[in-house]
């Protein structure tokens, strides 16, 4: 029996990969085991910080010879810059692959982008086959963007604004830097 997915637990339940190595796993394991399709759909994903139904929505046209993208999100309407630069050449690399179809994601069974319950279940079989075994979903490669970018800039309005969030309470719940910041705080806070 397939096991469903419901949108509302699985971003409650995901968490961000926090781990440089597990993230390197990752996408060996989607080379590997699941394909280059799956790889770029990661790399984008944990670059680019959209929403799986936006990802799983760009066509090869969207994308093709540029560094920069501007989608309208799917759930907030609002106008969204992407930038590739730093993936511009295995993405394309990629589309060069692509043939009979106009969808950067093709479902191997006809002429459509694969579906949200696929990219599930191909991030799961990736995570399983390097032993990450919790918290793995679609919603994991826009928390860890979000994660990492945070990480690496600290400022919770830049990011609050990049992932339309409405306010920065929200954004740092999303990534989980509350409950990890207030717990490494308080194992270093010495009076």
């Amino acid at each position: 029996m397939a096991k469903t997915v419901d949108k509302k637990s699985e971003i409650k339940d995901v968490q961000p990969i926090r781990s440089v190595e597990k993230i390197k796993d990752m996408k060996w394991s989607l080379k590997k085991w699941c394909g280059e399709r799956d790889y770029i759909m990661f790399l984008i994903g944990i670059n680019a910080g959209l929403r799986v139904s936006d990802l799983l929505n760009l066509k090869i046209t969207d994308v093709k010879g540029k560094n920069k993208v501007t989608i309208i999100e799917g759930k907030t309407k609002k106008s969204r810059d992407i930038y590739l630069t730093n993936i511009y050449d295995e993405l394309n690399a990629y589309i060069g692959t692509l043939e009979s179809t106009e969808w950067l994601f093709p479902s191997r069974k006809g002429h459509k982008a694969i579906s949200r319950v696929q990219a599930y279940r191909q991030l799961n079989k990736a995570a399983g086959m390097v032993d990450i075994t919790d918290g793995i979903g679609t919603h994991t490669l826009r928390k860890t963007f979000g994660y990492w970018h945070y990480k690496q800039f600290k400022d919770v309005a830049e990011l609050q604004m990049i992932l339309n969030h409405s306010h920065p309470k929200i954004t740092l719940d999303y990534i989980g830097i509350t409950d990890e910041a207030i717990e490494n705080n308080m194992k270093s806070f010495v009076l």
